[in-house]
């Protein structure tokens, strides 16, 4: 019985499955049929939208390519109208030309007969002239050559002697007039070269706008204006003038370092010994381009191009040194103006002039070599930055130190008188005063362990600057002596020279 059921359960359960398969069988052909049909319709959409899309682009291309065509028309119309008219052109011109050359053809055969007359009218001159020769030879008693030559012969003469009043009339007239004419471009320069005849002082006015503004500037006991003399080599006069302090010193470039260092000092409000030391290193760098500057401003002002960078640099080192009281830029540009002029009106190379001009004094702000004339050292400073010879000849020969070989030379050397004879544009006093200063610095620079020397109080005073580590306390008393007694031998002065030793010991360490 018990198996019975088993048996049973497994029938039961095959019949179940065969039941499921079938069923499972109808339906998914079911869905396959229906899935089919699905397909075939979105096969038959896709197809239909691909016609009408195929078709678009039919019509679109259709449509590009009759327009295409008809653009393509519409130009032949246009080539063949245009070639139509050329024909008609040509044909005129056809015509034209055809009925020139009758013309010319006619033209021909008058001049034909007409040279054929002009022929025959010749050869009866010629008969004529022939018989006339042969009865003039009969009563002169010479032949037509003999009689020739001898005409030649006195017309040789005639025109030698006419030639030779000729020369000595113009050279008369040369030497008459040379001079003239050399006043005449002399004045027509100086007139139409304007320029400036102001005298540079030697004192510089800085503006302050308060009383507590200069008891900074003085520092505690006078600490800071100590400091600030020593940096930058300037005397600082603070006196009961208001709103100003004046800054004394020969050299403007001194001054204008002393100027801007104030300037960004009160500005900055930080005032005490270090931070001036700071300030006046960065304004004397600055300054350095500030003259590259002032140089490359100058050759542009100028028109003139291609000059080295050293060169430049010492054009605009010009600004701050002066010629006998006369600023030595404002005088190197007048030459350069005053030369070019000249030169326009003699026929030269005004360019060329006015470079030389530029360049003819920078020997005076260079510090190399010394001992040569500025006029030797700046020729020698052009040709070191390959200048053209005619520059370098006009630059070394402007005081006849050397010979004259180009024509700007002379016209250099004429400039610069111009320039320096202007009413009040030099002052021999002031260059005297210079030099004695500077020469005063450089006695003090002469000696071993110092610094820096700085002449001020107008050469009253000469403050030199020792190295702790090189001068003991004993030697600087020692080198104050000997500089005095150097000065008392070599030199001519008003007065008496103060000489002021100082020698300072720092001891600088960094924390990290």
């Amino acid at each position: 019985m018990f198996i019975y059921y088993i048996l049973s359960a497994f029938g039961g359960a095959l019949l179940a499955l065969a039941i499921y398969l079938v069923t499972r069988r109808i339906i998914m052909k079911g869905r396959r049929d229906e899935i089919i049909e699905k397909a075939e319709l979105e096969a038959e959409n896709i197809k239909k939208e691909k016609i009408l899309q195929a078709k678009e682009k039919f019509l679109q291309l259709k449509s590009e390519h009759e327009k295409y065509v008809n653009q393509k028309n519409s130009e032949i119309k246009d080539t063949e109208s245009r070639l139509k008219q050329k024909e008609n052109t040509l044909n005129q011109q056809n015509a034209e030309l055809q009925r020139k050359h009758r013309e010319s053809d006619a033209i021909r055969e008058n001049l034909k007969a007409q040279v054929e007359i002009a022929n025959q009218k010749a050869a009866e001159y010629d008969g004529l002239i022939a018989q006339a020769t042969r009865q003039i030879e009969s009563i002169a008693g010479m032949t037509a050559a003999e009689a020739k030559t001898q005409l030649i012969e006195n017309m040789k003469a005639e025109a030698r002697t006419e030639a030779q009043s000729y020369i000595n009339d113009v050279m008369d007239d040369a030497r008459l007039n040379a001079a003239k004419e050399a006043k005449r471009i002399v004045i027509n320069t100086i007139q139409r070269t304007a320029s400036e005849t102001a005298i540079e002082n030697a004192v510089t006015v800085f503006n302050i706008e308060s009383d507590e503004i200069k008891g900074r500037i003085i520092g505690r006991e006078g600490r800071n204006i100590r400091a600030l003399e020593a940096a930058t080599g300037v005397e600082i006069v603070v006196d009961d003038t208001p709103d100003a302090i004046l800054l004394s010193a020969f050299d403007p470039v001194r001054r204008e370092v002393a100027r801007l260092s104030l300037h960004q000092l009160v500005v900055d409000g930080r005032i005490h010994p270090a931070r001036i030391e700071e300030v006046v290193a960065k304004v004397q760098k600055q300054l350095e381009e500030e003259i590259l500057e002032i140089g490359k401003r100058t050759c542009i002002d100028l028109g003139i191009h291609g000059i080295h960078i050293e060169l430049i640099k010492l054009i605009g080192r010009m600004k701050y040194r002066s010629s006998y009281g006369q600023n030595l830029l404002q005088h190197a540009r007048e030459v350069a103006n005053i030369a070019a002029t000249m030169a326009s009106e003699l026929g030269l190379n005004p360019k060329a002039a006015k470079r030389a001009g530029l360049l003819h004094d920078i020997g005076k702000v260079s510090d190399e070599d010394p001992e040569l004339p500025h006029a030797l050292l700046g020729m020698k400073l052009a040709e070191q930055y390959k200048e053209k010879p005619e520059i370098c000849n006009a630059i070394g020969a402007h005081h006849e130190e050397t010979e004259m070989t180009s024509i700007l030379s002379p016209i250099i050397q004429v400039a610069d008188a111009i320039s320096g004879a202007r009413p009040g544009a030099r002052r021999e006093v002031i260059e005297s005063y210079i030099k004695r200063l500077k020469d005063l610095e450089n006695i003090g620079q002469s000696y071993p362990g110092v610094v820096k020397a700085y002449a001020i109080q107008a050469g009253r005073e000469l403050r030199v600057i020792v190295g702790a580590e090189q001068v003991s306390d004993t030697q600087a008393e020692k080198l104050s002596s000997d500089i005095a007694q150097k000065i008392q031998n070599e030199m001519t002065y008003p007065g008496q020279v103060k000489i002021t030793v100082i020698r300072e010991t720092r001891s600088v360490a960094f924390a990290k």
